[in-house]
């Protein structure tokens, strides 16, 4: 989760509404005929919200810190769970194991290329089904990187156009591809060479493919950077 939110002002506020159809996530919605962040939880916190309010009613702060407390095991014996407040009566489960996801959002449609996230990083480009083929997935190609995912059949050109934006704009290490092993995946490659031809970057790219049984094979020669 990142670690700013938005914030209303609700004098400055006219009740337009233009918010709450700016926002993605569903966080705002009218109360009372003013613009209110009724889920702070799904709050990206990037503020593509903000250029649609006509009175500056929206700024960006950051977010309160959240004190875990222990609460009653629904998981059984043997699992650790912690409660981390209450956020529309949800409760918020830790099993132990942490990932090493160190940014929101991931999905391509909802990432912004301006976030300062992206800057000077190492950026794991990945077909969405991915991380789901291989439980080393976290460690191998998270761990240290910044992530998009999509998917190169049934994400719009627009999404994919993104990449464009955020390799010109950010300082990109180097870019590691994966993919699945069927034949419409392969256009995550083609949207990367794209990308880094329409921005005249050159930066280290590799691409892994992995196979539904988690088999993961490095390709050579796919992108020329």
């Amino acid at each position: 989760m990142n670690e700013t939110t938005i914030s209303i002002d609700v004098d400055k506020c006219i009740g337009c509404g233009k918010c709450v159809s700016a926002c993605s996530e569903g966080a705002i919605r009218m109360v009372n005929n003013k613009a209110a962040l009724v889920d702070n939880a799904c709050c990206d916190g990037l503020g593509a919200c903000l250029p649609a309010c006509p009175v500056n009613a929206l700024t960006i702060v950051k977010r309160a810190p959240v004190t875990p407390k222990t609460t009653q095991n629904i998981m059984g014996p043997g699992i650790p769970m912690t409660y981390s407040g209450e956020t529309n009566n949800r409760i918020f489960v830790n099993n132990g194991e942490n990932g090493n996801l160190n940014q929101w959002p991931i999905q391509l449609r909802l990432i912004s290329p301006n976030s300062p996230v992206f800057k000077e990083c190492d950026l794991l480009v990945a077909a969405d089904c991915t991380a789901f083929s291989n439980k080393n997935f976290h460690g191998n190609y998270i761990k240290g990187r910044k992530i998009v995912i999509g998917c190169p059949k049934l994400d719009p050109q627009d999404c994919w156009d993104k990449l464009t934006d955020l390799l010109a704009n950010n300082d990109v290490k180097s870019i590691t591809i994966t993919r699945m092993d069927v034949p419409c995946c392969s256009g995550i490659v083609r949207q990367v060479s794209k990308a880094l031809e329409n921005c005249s970057k050159e930066i280290p790219v590799r691409t892994i493919t992995i196979y539904s049984d988690g088999k993961e094979v490095e390709d050579r020669g796919t992108l020329t950077q």
